[in-house]
């Protein structure tokens, strides 16, 4: 447990180490264009003062996204309170709960750190499931803040957005920018081909990299939980009627949709081949492998 805590502090690191690398290389490639490598430290300067806006300022942005509401204990006591016995049981700052006015049927947790944490579901998930059930789902929400899970989330949805908007400056550079133009159309070309690659590779990137963010840590999170409230069929029960109902949500947001607990997006859409969640079947299997373990 404390070696997946320690592995997802090192990734973030190493994302962010990488995220500069494709930000430089489309900043090199605009500056190489233009013959003024101004833009590329300009472009370094400017991406860096957005990556560290989007680490604090990302968790709000996926709530507002999503149409999260933040209740207090009055709103709905019993989600409240679940949440809040789960918080003590795990020794963690109590995280802000919110509400999605959503049928479809998930949760996600949100933010940087424990001290600085969100939990979310939709009225379709909390109307369908009964105490245990919803004990279950806020308690694997909560494993995720506890492995800190949720800062590698931010970091992979500041950083996407950098190299998304790069690429499509990159690629309106290489359309209608000046650089040497009169001399040499093949050269145009070549770069009109580059920015429009940049800008095809440039969601395929945040796939692999929300890929990249390991199944395991839904099968960590789910056996936190499970561990947490000592009950695993309360998690598993979850995951079955969250498939046998439908875990789509009426915001579709191919950015935050590695947040969920389960896929909100519609359809066998291509961010599926990269999706980060495990089979509901063997996350079942799992939990039900640790009833008699825990």
């Amino acid at each position: 447990m404390y070696s997946q805590i320690a592995a997802n502090k090192r990734k973030t690191v190493f994302l962010m180490l990488f995220f500069v690398f494709i930000i430089g290389g489309l900043a090199y490639g605009g500056g190489l264009y233009l013959g003024d490598f101004t833009i590329t430290i300009g472009a370094l300067i400017g991406s860096l003062i957005y990556a560290g806006i989007s680490y604090f300022a990302a968790s709000k942005a996926a709530l507002a996204f999503n149409g999260a509401k933040e209740i207090q204990k009055s709103d709905n006591p019993r989600l409240y309170r679940i949440v809040e016995n789960l918080a003590i049981t795990e020794g963690m700052p109590m995280p802000k709960v919110y509400v999605i006015q959503d049928p479809g049927m998930n949760a996600f947790a949100t933010g940087r750190d424990p001290k600085h944490a969100s939990v979310a579901i939709t009225t379709g998930l909390l109307d369908a499931l009964e105490d245990s059930e919803l004990e279950g789902v806020m308690a694997h929400e909560l494993g995720h803040i506890k492995n800190y899970d949720i800062r590698v989330s931010m970091i992979v949805f500041g950083l996407v957005g950098v190299v998304s908007i790069l690429a499509d400056i990159l690629l309106r550079i290489s359309i209608f920018g000046g650089g040497n133009r009169e001399e040499g159309g093949n050269n145009n070309v070549i770069m009109v081909m580059i920015g429009i690659a940049a800008v095809i590779l440039a969601p395929l990137i945040a796939g692999l990299v929300q890929a990249a963010i390991s199944r395991k840590r839904e099968y960590l999170a789910d056996a936190t939980g499970a561990l947490t409230t000592r009950y695993p069929e309360g998690l598993a029960s979850a995951l079955e009627k969250i498939k046998a109902g439908s875990s789509v949500t009426s915001r579709q947001n191919t950015s935050t949709a590695h947040l969920f607990f389960a896929n909100p997006l519609k359809g066998r859409s291509f961010s599926a081949m990269f999706s980060t969640h495990p089979p509901v079947d063997e996350r079942v299997a799992r939990l039900r492998g640790m009833i008699d373990k825990v």
